[in-house]
């Protein structure tokens, strides 16, 4: 037995690696137990008496699995790395199970801070506490003791300001959506003081907490993330930073989104690979900005509409002819038919095969009108989308179904519709509003809380490995499978072989046979109440980026 050393950017890559013993998969060899690496690169496939016989005597390291199971890495589609890190090293209110509970946790935070340092933090969401309500200016200002202070709402689409913050940022006072009776700012008046809040972030913490967010990842299988970046959601300087860290750290590999009307220049110059990510068409469901077409059930409002179509059509044609991808944070359903008019007028300028050549990205498209997954399909827009979402706030009681009603509640996210028609789906977590939890997340779409929402775990699994891959459109680099002439780009987990298996969340997704001797690779049972696999080792493209000493 061979053992790793933990991450090192300096270790060298060794160039013949041969894993046996365990499982692999690969749909190229679906019995495979062995699989050789040379160069960061597939190279074999197959039994361990093969590889024993042509390979053993050849290579640099053995890795015995002891019956481990490999699989293609993860891909998360959409995360907000420093954000995400500050959360895991930070002040986060995502566990805080009362407004009690969350004063009492910001007011240690704060307690542990120099004097007049801003409070910065995230998570809360006042919808499950029993008191149904935020902490009033006051409160906060007492937990705080007089500080600046920042906390953003679990969905990232308002916050909580402190009375000091107003003071330090008095531009919030003239901004749409500044609630000075209650503290909280959304639309204009959040991005206003989320720039300020950010802006106190210098380099130093800033990477922190992107290394934490990326040694995170590692841990949980992640080999790729897809950063979105923009004006309003952290600026240049931290984009350029975590683009940096993405090639400097051993960890994950990191794609880069710059959100921004007409920049498809500028997120070239960046260094991004597309002009997207989040660029606003509206907002949340949780802070009733998501636009809807029709009232919210708990609040007489529409919701917040950033944008109209001709911007879209402007921003999709300026991108299809620079040759890049344009993309689109879309979550009501009266801002995809926004966007969708925007296609439908870009279409109509460049041509529909361009639009589909490039293959323009929409995240999130929670709320789908009727006939939209059609359309979405015609343009070739590839749906980058959160199951953790709906285990979060699906179901018949959950925040979608108070915020708009049980019946709208039950149409969002709908997986099956959008895999049947041949949407292309690809997974993330849109860290921190959800955690990183790749496993989560395939579990999430495959046991949807809207039975008629679910996919397979099978596709699930892909729609997080090969689809956060083919989401990069051109700038893909690997197709995320274990297939030979691909990048060993690979997690091995920590599962006993009699739990890797074909499944289906119910019979009406059982499309293969389970028939072992049918060849489609097993994964782990995921079934609700089951704990997710942990990984024991994750390695990015022949590197080793995280190893927990098991192998």
């Amino acid at each position: 037995m061979t053992n790793t050393a933990p991450a090192d950017p300096e270790r060298p890559i060794p160039s013949r690696v041969l894993l046996r013993g365990g499982t692999i998969h690969s749909p190229q060899e679906p019995f495979a137990t062995a699989m050789l690496i040379e160069d960061g690169e597939v190279a074999w496939l197959g039994s361990d008496s093969a590889a024993d016989v042509a390979h053993a005597d050849s290579v640099d390291e053995v890795v015995q699995l002891r019956g481990a199971l490999v699989t293609p890495a993860f891909t998360d589609a959409h995360v907000h790395l420093t954000s995400a890190g500050l959360a895991l090293a930070g002040l986060d209110l995502h566990d805080a199970v009362s407004l009690t509970d969350a004063l009492d946790r910001i007011a240690s935070f704060a307690a542990g801070l120099p004097a007049g340092e801003t409070v910065i933090g995230q998570g809360w969401d006042e919808s499950r506490w029993p008191e149904r309500r935020a902490p009033s200016p006051a409160e906060l200002d007492r937990a705080v003791g007089g500080r600046p202070a920042y906390l953003s709402r679990a969905d990232v689409h308002s916050a909580l300001v402190s009375p000091a913050l107003v003071a330090a940022v008095p531009q919030v006072r003239g901004a749409v959506g500044f609630e000075e009776e209650t503290g909280l700012v959304r639309q204009e008046a959040h991005h206003v003081v989320r720039r300020a809040a950010y802006a106190l972030l210098g380099p130093g913490a800033r990477g922190a907490f992107q290394a934490a967010a990326l040694r995170r990842a590692a841990e949980l299988g992640i080999g790729a993330v897809h950063e979105c970046g923009g004006p309003d959601i952290s600026g240049e300087a931290d984009f350029l930073q975590v683009l940096a860290a993405g090639r400097e750290s051993a960890g994950p590999e990191v794609f880069g989104y710059w959100g921004e009307f007409g920049a498809a220049a500028k997120a070239v110059e960046l260094g991004a690979v597309g002009a997207g990510g989040d660029l606003f068409l509206d907002g949340s469901i949780g802070s009733h900005t998501a636009c809807v077409a029709h009232p919210y059930a708990d609040k007489d409002t529409l919701g917040a509409a950033y944008a109209g179509a001709e911007q879209v059509a402007e921003h999709v044609v300026g991108c299809t002819e620079a040759g890049v991808q344009a993309g689109f944070h879309v979550i009501g359903d009266a801002a995809m038919a926004t966007l969708l008019d925007g296609f439908d007028a870009a279409a109509a300028r460049v041509g529909r095969d361009a639009l589909y050549r490039i293959g323009h990205r929409v995240e999130h498209a929670e709320m789908i009108p009727a006939g939209g997954v059609e359309r979405l399909l015609a343009f070739g827009i590839i749906a980058s989308v959160q199951p953790a979402f709906d285990a979060a706030w699906g179901g018949a009681e959950g925040m979608y179904a108070e915020r708009l009603g049980a019946e709208r509640a039950r149409a969002m996210n709908p997986f099956a519709a959008l895999q049947r028609a041949g949407v292309p789906l690809a997974f993330g977590s849109d860290a921190p509003v959800t955690a990183l939890d790749p496993w989560g997340g395939v579990r999430a779409a495959a046991f949807h809380r809207t039975p008629e929402h679910r996919i397979s775990v099978r596709a699930a699994f892909a729609a997080h490995t090969r689809g956060g891959w083919r989401a990069l459109g051109a700038r893909a680099t690997a197709s995320g499978t274990l297939v030979l002439g691909e990048p060993a780009t690979y997690a091995v987990w920590d599962v006993d072989p009699e739990d890797v298996i074909v499944q289906a969340a119910d019979e009406r997704l059982s499309a293969w046979s389970t028939d072992p001797r049918s060849g489609v690779p097993g994964l782990p049972d995921l079934a609700p109440g089951r704990a997710v696999p942990a990984a024991v080792r994750t390695v990015v493209r022949g590197r080793t980026v995280f190893d927990a000493g098991w192998l």
